[in-house]
């Protein structure tokens, strides 16, 4: 079983929502975090407020579609703690749109998503993990680190009418850790480096929770728990993954029994 206390967390998408909370996490463990985001003020405000659980946290501005940016993301958490023991990708956006769009009156095609709309959800939602988990495996390997890399995919990767682009990017998310697994396996490192991922449902982020009521209300009729899932049960799920040697290779969703529309 592995411990968290002094172990390294690479996490992208880590100044909110779920990589935010599992940071909290880490640290609150004895663990230390690197957080890494795009936009630089929001960045300095969560490493400010990580720093009142510890000391152990740095960040560092990484735009998730840069090769660079991502190498770098690698490189800095060694020279700041010696290690990468959890890489978790969390960075990630929505594009929500149909991919057509008809007149109610001709039933004509009167709109069309944009090939710009589709590919920026990929870069991130995809790409972005690709590049983050290439550059820190990398390190991980040559520095003789043991470990999880842990994948954020989502209920959404089931196929939501309406986020073709973000439904797409999620179920490639969802057998990464299957080819990631097998990899490893052949190169004799899976004793040492294993990839699991989870997949929430709807999760309470202050996003979700400040949409419309209405919206939030038909979301909740489909959850037969009743209510959303918190970030710190993402997170529990996260550390239990990490902990557990024994999970590798697979998706696991955390949704609250969501029915996608049926109740039956």
């Amino acid at each position: 079983m592995l411990t968290v206390k002094d172990s390294v967390a690479v996490i992208t998408g880590g100044s909110g929502g779920i990589g935010n909370s599992l940071a909290e996490y880490w640290l609150k463990e004895g663990g230390k975090v690197v957080i890494a985001d795009m936009q630089e003020n929001l960045l300095l405000a969560a490493e400010k407020e990580l720093k009142t659980i510890s000391d152990n946290v740095a960040s560092i501005v990484c735009n998730v579609t840069s090769e660079e940016d991502n190498q770098r993301l690698a490189e800095f958490a060694i020279e700041k703690f010696g290690a990468i023991n959890l890489v978790a990708p969390f960075a990630g956006i929505t594009g929500d749109g149909l991919m057509i769009s008809t007149d109610r009156e001709t039933g004509k095609v009167v709109g069309k998503m944009s090939l710009e709309k589709f590919q920026r959800v990929i870069d991130v939602n995809l790409t972005g993990v690709f590049l983050t988990v290439r550059e820190c495996v990398e390190q991980m390997v040559n520095h003789d680190c043991k470990g999880l890399v842990c994948l954020i995919s989502s209920t959404g990767c089931l196929g939501t009418a309406g986020q073709l682009n973000y439904s797409s990017s999620k179920a490639a998310v969802a057998v990464m850790p299957k080819v990631l697994t097998g990899e490893f396996f052949r190169r004799n490192l899976s004793d040492k480096i294993r990839c699991m991922a989870v997949a929430p449902g709807y999760v309470g982020t202050p996003m979700v929770k400040n949409m419309d009521e209405r919206i939030v209300d038909k979301i909740l009729q489909q959850i037969p728990i009743g209510r959303l899932i918190e970030p710190e049960e993402v997170v529990s799920l996260v550390k239990e993954l990490y902990r557990n040697e024994a999970m590798a290779g697979e998706t696991v969703f955390i949704h609250g029994g969501l029915r996608l529309g049926s109740k039956g």
